[in-house]
């Protein structure tokens, strides 16, 4: 019988890159059918708006001059004389803040389920890592357009690297290329942005995505421990991944809803000469932070507020990478109903000192 020219290609395929076994890991991968089975998809929301900013990045690429005399123009150009231009940099702009948020709900959804369980504690600090990468590309992507909120928000910002005990000053001189936010702050920006967090990024997800396809989907310890008999499951291809594509592409239609009518405003252009606008803030997922800043008073002991509560984020962050590590009496505390009570903690004191900041 001849080969049609679908078995051919595999065939041809085959024989220099060995796809059988990666073909076979497919058709034997399943995923868990259960009450939380939606969380699955969290992960790959999140790696779909990330290659959304890829593709959309590229293309404003192309046009983005930076510098202090053409950051703003070549935006404006963008906008307004580039075919589709307006509708690329929009969805560039809403795709990176529905990464970030498809990200916190991932994490929390990996909180909730337990799915930071020996063996996967490494893919949770992989996938920490990822969040805080998605944050700085946030915060280096704010300034490039060289517009007035963009400025002086970064001023605030960094001023607020320069109270990170000992090496915050030199800190601050690093990223911003000097004493004051100018273009040299753009050139950084611009370099971190589009080269060295993409390089990094590209690294740590790599080895993130690996360890998902080494270990599988977790499972849930109330499914775990069901008679084998009572347990469903679906192949992970096709049918997850049919399913994940069509959530693709719903996110996909609210992205672009949201592109064509709500569009991000570019603002005035930066002048550093200008006093600050009014009620400057930061992008919403930094809010808690900021707002955690005004409320602690300016001197905790002989520390100073401002690089107290640094040093508090700080340690947070740190112990919240190694909760999957941690153990109490010889057990690990996953287990514990505590791991539940802190995130409805974490959750609910992010979302109320978001919204207080936004009041």
């Amino acid at each position: 019988m001849k080969q049609s020219s679908k078995q051919k290609t595999f065939s041809w395929l085959d024989d220099r890159l060995d796809l059988k076994p990666l073909v076979e890991m497919m058709d034997h991968k399943k995923v868990p059918i259960h009450s939380h089975t939606m969380w699955y998809y969290m992960g790959g929301v999140t790696l779909f708006l990330f290659l959304v900013q890829l593709f959309t990045g590229i293309l404003l690429l192309m046009y983005y001059r930076p510098g202090e005399d053409s950051a703003y123009e070549s935006i404006q150009f963008i906008l307004t004389e580039v075919q589709f231009g307006w509708l690329f940099r929009n969805v560039h702009a809403w795709s990176a803040n529905l990464m970030v948020l498809f990200a916190f709900i991932h994490m929390f959804s990996v909180v909730f389920t337990r799915a930071f369980s020996k063996p996967r504690e490494l893919t949770w600090v992989s996938g920490f890592l990822l969040l805080l990468l998605s944050m700085f590309f946030g915060f280096s992507g704010y300034l490039l357009p060289w517009n007035e909120l963009a400025f002086f928000a970064t001023k605030v910002g960094t001023d607020i690297v320069g109270a990170v005990p000992f090496i915050g000053e030199q800190l601050k001189i690093i990223i911003r290329g000097g004493e004051d936010v100018t273009g040299a702050t753009l050139s950084r920006f611009f370099g971190l942005h589009v080269a060295i967090l993409p390089a990094i990024t590209f690294l740590i997800l790599s080895f993130h995505l690996l360890l998902v396809q080494r270990q599988g989907i977790s499972e849930p310890r109330h499914f775990h421990e069901q008679p084998a008999e009572k347990k469903r499951y679906m192949s992970f291809f096709p049918d997850f991944v049919l399913r994940d594509a069509l959530l693709w592409l719903i996110i996909n239609i609210i992205v672009l809803y949201l592109a064509v009518f709500y569009p991000w405003d570019l603002g005035l252009k930066a002048d550093a000469l200008a006093s600050a606008p009014m009620g400057i803030k930061p992008e919403w997922y930094f809010m808690f932070m900021f707002e955690t800043l005004k409320i602690i008073p300016p001197h905790v002991w002989f520390i100073e507020g401002e690089t107290f509560g640094i040093l508090l984020f700080g340690v947070a962050a740190v112990l919240w990478m190694a909760v999957p590590f941690a153990r109490f009496r010889g057990k690990q505390i996953v287990d514990s109903k505590w791991i539940t009570i802190l995130g409805v903690f974490t959750i609910t004191y992010m979302v109320v000192l978001t919204i207080i900041g936004y009041i």
